[in-house]
């Protein structure tokens, strides 16, 4: 542990950040999965829905500083990739 009170503060601020990023990314996550059983299903607006919010999760995340724009977007495009390919199979 640090010496420094400046450098105490920042260690506490560092892991409420962490705990913060680690509780975004894993709504971003649940939201990611709903979605992908959602398109299984045969619920057309509550997909729509449902990806609405992960899409929404995603570009507050990047807001946030969260997670990098590009990120973002490659999750985004994959989504929308692997719920095509699922409904395609049915």
């Amino acid at each position: 542990m640090a010496n420094i009170k400046s450098a105490k503060k920042r260690v506490l601020i560092a892991e409420r950040n962490r705990l913060r990023n680690v509780a975004f990314k894993t709504s971003i996550k649940t939201a990611i999965k709903n979605v992908l059983e959602l398109a299984k299903s045969d619920d057309k607006e509550a997909l729509k829905l449902a990806v609405s919010k992960a899409y929404q999760l995603c570009d507050k995340a990047v807001s946030k500083g969260v997670l990098h724009k590009n990120t973002a977007a490659r999750k985004k495009s994959r989504l929308v990739l692997a719920v095509n390919k699922i409904q395609a199979a049915k």
